[in-house]
């Protein structure tokens, strides 16, 4: 059932979104060659309880970091690890918070030091797909309207959309109805209307779609080990323009 959010609820969410961002830029100001992702986790778990919040991902499920750290081929639920990051890794960071009964949840993916021209091209058409997906996030679209121009944003650039990971809802759960896939057809899945607030985060690929999945539970990588990227806003569905309640300025003013 997809549960439809109060005004006040929906700060909230904001809120708890808007710590997710500034828990991203305590990353952010750190990230380079030499460090560990191990290190970054603990960087941005101590600003998050320091800040009032909760880890959302630690525990969850059973997964043990406050991050998701995913360098290169790793498309999501990569977990930190004493490994030095380095020079030219792709690095997508996936960081969710539980404040005031309320999830925020947002991706970035960060380059360490120089990278080529095609991969930041890459990056660049992630990013953009995340916000043409979201240019649909508005009352009277279908779930499906999302997807279709994603996906379509993705493949006529020459990349590749996961399909077996999706978006969701979002407020005093994590993960809540609707899934929000980055592929579709328009004019098809749950219509949209006011008050839904839903994670949007295309992962898209180099090369191909396809995925495996690795012995620890959690580790998604391509199969063709080509590299991944992963961006992802918390978004309020409103009548005429979606509504971003987590922040990438925030991260990007620290990256600049």
């Amino acid at each position: 059932m997809v549960l439809i959010k109060t005004e006040e609820e929906i700060e909230l969410i904001r809120k708890s979104s808007l710590l997710v961002a500034k828990a991203h830029a305590e990353v952010a100001r750190i990230i380079k060659p030499g460090i560990t992702s191990l290190q970054l986790d603990a960087i941005a778990e101590e600003f998050i309880l320091d800040n009032g919040g909760i880890p959302a991902f630690k525990g969850y499920n059973g997964f043990p970091n406050t991050l998701c750290i995913s360098p290169n081929e790793q498309v999501v639920h990569g977990i930190p690890n004493n490994l030095p990051l380095t020079e030219g890794t792709v690095l997508s960071v996936d960081c969710g918070v539980l404040m005031n009964n309320y999830y925020g949840d947002s991706a970035y993916t960060y380059t360490i030091g120089e990278v080529d021209d095609d991969i930041l091209n890459f990056l660049n058409i992630t990013k953009e797909s995340l916000f043409i997906g979201i240019n649909q996030a508005v009352v009277g679209n279908r779930i499906g309207d999302i997807g279709f121009f994603i996906q379509n944003h993705a493949e006529s650039n020459g990349f590749q959309v996961v399909r077996e990971l999706v978006g969701h809802g979002i407020g005093m759960k994590l993960h809540e109805s609707p899934e929000v896939p980055n592929y579709g057809k328009k004019g098809c899945g749950v219509k949209l209307v006011e008050g839904m607030v839903i994670a949007i985060e295309p992962m898209l690929n180099m090369g191909t779609r396809k995925i495996n999945h690795h012995s620890d539970g959690w580790t998604i990588t391509t199969a063709d080990k080509k590299i991944s990227a992963h961006f992802e806003h918390t978004v309020a569905i409103r009548k005429d323009k979606a509504e971003i309640l987590s922040s990438f300025d925030i991260i990007e003013a620290v990256l600049k």
